[in-house]
């Protein structure tokens, strides 16, 4: 619900713009960027008469009791695993108090703004206000930052302050610190694959290949980690796809994919197309996408039976993330959310600058809550993330390093080892969660001093889990072709969440929901990856182990295991 201010406030509004100016209140620093993300120049002052498109993030009511919640819900060893909240019993937890919304609306309709409120627990306010009217608003110094690479400049502030009596309202201003590199898809590579390997890989659940170390296909991977082919039976178990910066998901594409690699199935199988802030899909060989083709063609090509959403997301947002704040919106409006959801997106941790990690982060809490498994690729760059690879310090890459969500590292070949640009690492924002403690100490002292300085030893640490990342083939404008990147590994592990959910909403249970404490619980539901590490920054990276490390997680699939974790 949006709605603008009523015939009283703007009275008020009125009135004080008529008065005498009030004494501006005390200020308290907010939020400081220390330095500039890669590829970034100053370009100096934005001109005073520049508008902004701003957003204001209400804090939650009791963000402490729903992260309660959230675990309560999501341990196996609790009385109350699987029992998920409803939307309105999140409400209750994620809507900002009577105070906090008057406050902060005092503020603003004291400084003259009209302001909208928004988002599905009435938790943003937005407006729009010049340049000059920003930085008096924030104590800022909005400057134009460019993107040299692309040619593209954002309107930033390096730091921002609030009035002191604002402190415990207020959970993050945007657009202000944050300045994030323009989105590009995330697979690593594309080249040409001979249309008969994918014909005549037939393979069965007793034996992989050889041909599975070169060419990954759905046989494959239901050969490599048991994944049932029997198509799901429950028509309310639904996965969602993210979609973002206009990669579509071509329908002729999906269909010559399914006729070569699914032939146990008809090829003419779909998806559902859902859409926001003008998102659309439009159909032909000029907009094929090949993340979307690959983030659709390994859900609708694995998930067997599984009705598959693809959630379109537009470029008409104004929450500075491409839609990432958009969507988590979108979700918790519906009375009935896919039961997995997976992004194949993400940005480097430092990009965002710590209170918008954290506003977005904690966002993930209320659809973990309801019931939904959020699960996002590791990243692309190793420990290096998106700097180059003489980085100093080792960067972690977000949303993979939230608490709330299950981040999907990479791997490849077969025996299966981790693949070489698997992002993982840890936070130097969140603080790791008890449901790691163990498994990440374990990897710790196994580790010794290697690294050490390069990363916070007390963060939280990714990927969660993984699943092949490499060679793996699809069909883009027609044509079969290899595809890398953890961006495969998040719709192929979120394919087999959903169909253990399809078994267990079955059998009259709850779906998985947040996935990591059952994941942290059952070490035997996984392949665990021994070999490998993610280098970067003029270092190997981490090295793969056994047990937990920040490469491949706890490993990847075993589905009869999983099964038998789940109760099934």
């Amino acid at each position: 619900m949006r709605f603008c201010l009523s015939a009283a406030v703007l009275a008020t509004v009125v009135l004080g713009a008529l008065g005498s100016p009030a004494p501006r209140a005390a200020m308290r620093l907010h939020e400081k960027r220390k330095e500039l993300p890669s590829g970034f120049v100053n370009k100096g002052a934005a001109a005073a008469d520049t508008m902004i498109d701003m957003r204001i993030a209400l804090k939650m009511a009791d963000r402490d009791g729903l992260e309660a919640a959230l675990f309560d819900v999501s341990t196996p060893s609790s009385a109350n695993y699987g029992k998920h909240l409803t939307k309105d019993e999140v409400k209750a937890f994620a809507s900002p108090s009577a105070e906090t919304l008057s406050t902060v609306s005092d503020w603003l309709s004291a400084e003259g703004i009209a302001f909208d409120v928004g988002g599905s627990y009435d938790n943003w306010l937005t407006f729009s206000v010049p340049v000059s009217k920003a930085n008096e608003l924030l104590d800022a110094s909005y400057e134009t930052f460019l993107h040299t690479p692309t040619d593209s400049s954002q309107v930033r502030t390096l730091a921002y302050s609030l009035p002191e009596a604002l402190a415990g309202h207020i959970n993050a201003v945007y657009p202000t610190t944050s300045i994030v590199k323009p989105r590009t898809p995330g697979p690593v590579r594309v080249f040409d694959a001979p249309p008969s390997l994918a014909a005549d890989v037939n393979v069965t659940a007793d034996a992989v290949p050889a041909s599975c170390s070169s060419t990954i296909t759905p046989a494959c991977l239901q050969a490599l980690y048991g994944i049932p082919a029997t198509p799901a039976t429950q028509s309310s178990n639904h996965l969602g796809v993210s979609g973002y910066i206009s990669q579509y998901a071509q329908k002729s594409d999906l269909t010559r994919f399914l006729s070569l690699l699914r032939k146990d199935i008809s090829s003419s199988t779909s998806f559902t197309l859902e859409t926001l802030d003008g998102g659309s899909n439009p159909q032909g060989t000029s907009y094929a996408g090949i993340e979307a083709n690959l983030d659709i063609q390994y859900t609708v090509g694995v998930a067997t039976g599984v009705p598959v959403y693809f959630i379109s997301v537009g470029t008409n947002n104004q929450d500075g993330v491409s839609g990432f704040i958009d969507i988590v919106d979108y979700l918790e409006a519906e009375d009935a959310p896919p039961q997995v959801l997976t992004t194949s997106y993400g940005f480097d941790e430092a990009d965002l600058g710590s209170s918008l990690a954290t506003e977005i982060c904690d966002s993930y809490m209320t659809l973990g809550a309801r019931g939904v498994s959020v699960l996002f690729s590791s990243g692309d760059g190793g420990v290096s993330g998106g700097q180059s690879q003489s980085c100093r310090t080792f960067q972690g890459a977000f949303p993979g390093t939230c608490p709330y969500i299950t981040a999907v590292g990479g791997t490849v070949n077969v025996p299966e080892t981790a693949v070489d640009f698997s992002s993982g690492g840890f936070s130097q924002y969140f603080n790791r969660t008890d449901y790691q403690a163990d498994a990440v100490e374990a990897y710790l002292d196994t580790l010794g001093s290697t690294n050490q300085g390069l990363y916070v030893a007390t963060g939280r640490g990714f990927p969660d889990v993984a699943a092949m990342g490499d060679n793996v083939e699809i069909v883009y404008q027609g044509q079969t072709g290899l595809i890398g990147g953890t961006s495969a590994s998040s719709p192929i592990f979120a394919s087999v969440v959903s169909l253990l959910n399809d078994q267990l909403i079955a059998a009259g249970k709850s779906p998985l929901g947040f996935l990591n404490p059952w994941v942290y619980e059952n070490p035997q539901a996984f392949n665990d990856i021994t070999s490998g590490s993610n280098p970067g920054c003029n270092t190997d990276g981490f090295p793969a182990v056994a047990g937990w490390d920040p490469v491949t997680g706890m490993g990847t699939p075993n589905f009869s295991q999983m099964l038998a974790a789940a109760g099934l």
